[in-house]
């Protein structure tokens, strides 16, 4: 099949589209990539790529990319965000038509974590193309601009509604990652439109294949009950819990709380954890995908938070299948479909998002638990993982929903 993925991120910024990518390659689809210039989480474009220009290169030996000009998001505020979000759309209007000419695609995958704006140049493609246009949606919007606070008004979020409205109005199927996403998507396009797709993860790549992460921080692990949360350190992921969660545990010598990863609330959690003197909070930093399981394999269990807003409720956070897959207990600070489906997996436990003490005791109690209650808590998950998150037969499942959707199209 001839796919064109599109989204204004893609690796090296660390996202599931990138393995996607990569498995629909191995299965011998013929994939090319349109997307913006990385710059995520931490704000500056990385090494090796510019901020202005087009570029190309290819992915995992095969796919090709193409990169169009983006105004970087900065170190935050509303301004340099806003900036980022349109100049993706405009440079893909004025770009993508141009430099994909003479080109033939079966389908338009856009993967759409925030913002719902980056579908906006897949809309003129799908009818250059004459083509199945789909998008993979992450987020919910204007739901989780008014969660995280980022747009207030109740005008503005109206306005915003009527965008995804036109957006889903154009599109001819939406996948949507979490069951719960279903409702809140049929308010603004018809229900025929909607599947339930579930994000997924590769199997882990075994640890002697890459490179060791650092022994200071293998030994961390390795003496502590370690509990490690890996992901974006920012506003969503009610990173104030995890400070004040590590404050209620500071004088228990034996516990690690791990934040691997960066974003728009590191510097602020640097900040606490000098203030309030926490030796037992750890902030390593981001890490390549490739080394993730190095990390998981030493902790004693895995940690997702989330805020306690109705939006995060529907979402089952990308985390959740990597630490499944990682075969590790896990602690969930969150409630809805991420809650649900660590019980239902028998991985672990839920409590209450945005409660300090009862994730401090949900820690100390999953510290007091036998090693073989937890080491079977890991298998549970990784059975469970297998059956509904594995990327290769997910991958397969998408080409068939593609594929179908096209004929049914036709």
């Amino acid at each position: 099949m001839r796919i064109l993925v599109l989204s204004q991120y893609f690796s090296p910024e660390s996202f599931i589209i990138n393995d996607v990518v990569r498995t629909l390659v191995s299965q011998r689809h013929e994939v090319v990539v349109a997307t913006g210039k990385p710059n995520y989480p931490d704000g500056d474009i990385f090494p090796g790529y510019r901020a202005g220009g087009v570029q190309h290169h290819f992915f995992s030996d095969s796919a090709e990319v193409i990169r169009v000009p983006l105004w970087p998001r900065g170190k935050g505020g509303a301004r340099n965000l806003i900036l980022n979000y349109l100049s993706f759309v405009l440079c893909g209007l004025v770009f993508f038509p141009w430099l994909l000419r003479k080109r033939e695609f079966d389908a338009i995958l856009v993967f759409s974590p925030s913002p719902i704006t980056q579908v906006i140049p897949a809309i003129p493609l799908k009818w250059l193309k004459r083509t199945h246009l789909a998008v993979w949606v992450q987020d919910l919007w204007p739901e989780s601009l008014a969660a995280t606070g980022f747009v207030r008004h109740p005008h503005l979020l109206k306005a915003v509604g009527y965008l995804v409205s036109g957006i889903y109005a154009c599109c001819d199927t939406l996948l949507v990652q979490s069951r719960a996403f279903v409702e809140p998507v049929a308010r603004y396009t018809r229900r025929d439109k909607i599947i339930y797709y579930p994000n997924s993860m590769p199997r882990q790549v075994p640890v002697q294949t890459v490179e060791r992460i650092s022994p200071e921080l293998a030994w961390e692990l390795e003496q502590h009950f370690s509990v490690v949360f890996a992901g974006n350190l920012g506003t969503a992921q009610a990173v104030e819990t995890l400070l004040e969660t590590a404050i209620q545990l500071k004088h228990d010598p034996e516990i690690r709380l791990v934040l691997v990863g960066s974003g728009s609330r590191f510097s602020w959690l640097q900040a606490q954890k000098q203030a309030h003197q926490l030796d037992n909070l750890l902030l390593p930093g981001r890490f390549p995908m490739e080394a993730m399981p190095q990390i998981f394999e030493r902790a004693a269990a895995l940690l997702v938070s989330l805020k306690d807003e109705e939006i995060f409720a529907q979402t089952i956070p990308s985390k959740i299948q990597a630490y499944l897959a990682a075969g590790r207990p896990i602690i969930a600070s969150l409630r809805g479909e991420g809650a649900r489906v660590v019980a239902e997996a028998g991985a672990g436990e839920a409590c209450e998002p945005e409660d300090p003490a009862a994730l401090a005791a949900l820690i100390r109690s999953m510290k007091g638990r036998p090693a073989a209650e937890l080491q079977a808590m890991g298998l549970a998950g990784k059975a469970y993982f297998n059956e509904h998150f594995e990327m290769s037969s997910q991958v397969r499942r998408l080409v068939e929903i593609l594929e179908a959707r096209a004929k049914g199209q036709n």
